[in-house]
């Protein structure tokens, strides 16, 4: 095995990214993509952990608008994580992958309760671990639970997947003269208010000098590049 530069990853993946071509719901291709990629990130001995949006199926600040109770939605919106989160565990273990879901609502019928101690020790032992539901309170995004949980688990390396391949000027959906960035300071995103990751988040990972990279791992090898150096993404530290 090489040295590695990131030992102990977080890995973010967006709720949306989950839905592939579909409107909702979570597309069976997608899945089996991050399976694959995951999979090959470990034979680096790459130690791995997740954190799963929930917005391919419910995002509670979108039932704010339709006159539903904050915090009834947020929660919600956690559930919406445990969902995804045993989705992504299954095509994990049809990999042969050991992998482990624990949740910050405790729902021991289909996963452990959070717990620091023991999620670390999974990691140890070889294992993925998806973290759900959260940080298990209202008013904080999942951008925010991972650079939580990722400064929780001690590790080098927060990556957010999204549908973009790093942090742009200006969305480059809309505005063709979008300039990517290859590299930002956490006050360069902060104070220019770029909104690809949550502010929140940003802050605590400057608070435990824990780099961010952006970029999008639904192309086949992506994932896998960061980790060789290669690869198209924006890095915070």
């Amino acid at each position: 095995m090489k040295d590695l530069k990131w030992k102990r990853v977080l890995l973010k993946l967006s709720g949306e990214a989950l839905m592939g071509d579909s409107d909702f719901g979570i597309s069976p291709e997608i899945l089996k993509l991050v399976a694959n990629e995951i999979n090959d990130v470990r034979k680096l001995g790459v130690e791995l952990c997740l954190v799963l949006g929930g917005g391919n199926i419910y995002r509670g600040i979108s039932g704010v608008s339709r006159g539903m109770d904050r915090t009834t939605g947020d929660y919600m919106g956690m559930l919406a994580t445990v969902i995804n989160s045993l989705a992504l565990q299954n095509s994990l273990e049809e990999k042969n992958i050991e992998t482990r879901v624990m949740s910050a609502l405790p729902i021991s019928a289909v996963c452990e309760p959070y717990i620091r101690r023991k999620a670390a020790r999974h990691i140890e032992k070889g294992r993925v671990v998806i973290f759900a539901a959260g940080t298990g309170n209202p008013y904080f995004t999942t951008d925010t639970a991972a650079a939580l949980r990722a400064s929780e688990m001690n590790c080098d390396l927060i990556i957010k997947a999204t549908l973009v391949d790093g942090i742009y000027s200006a969305d480059p959906k809309k505005d063709k003269k979008a300039i990517r960035f290859d590299r930002l300071s956490y006050m360069d995103v902060l104070s220019k208010d770029l909104k690809v990751i949550d502010a929140s988040a940003v802050s605590l990972a400057r608070e435990n000098n824990i780099p961010l990279i952006i970029s999008s791992i639904f192309e086949n090898g992506n994932l896998l590049k960061i980790f060789e150096g290669k690869g198209v993404f924006t890095i915070v530290n």
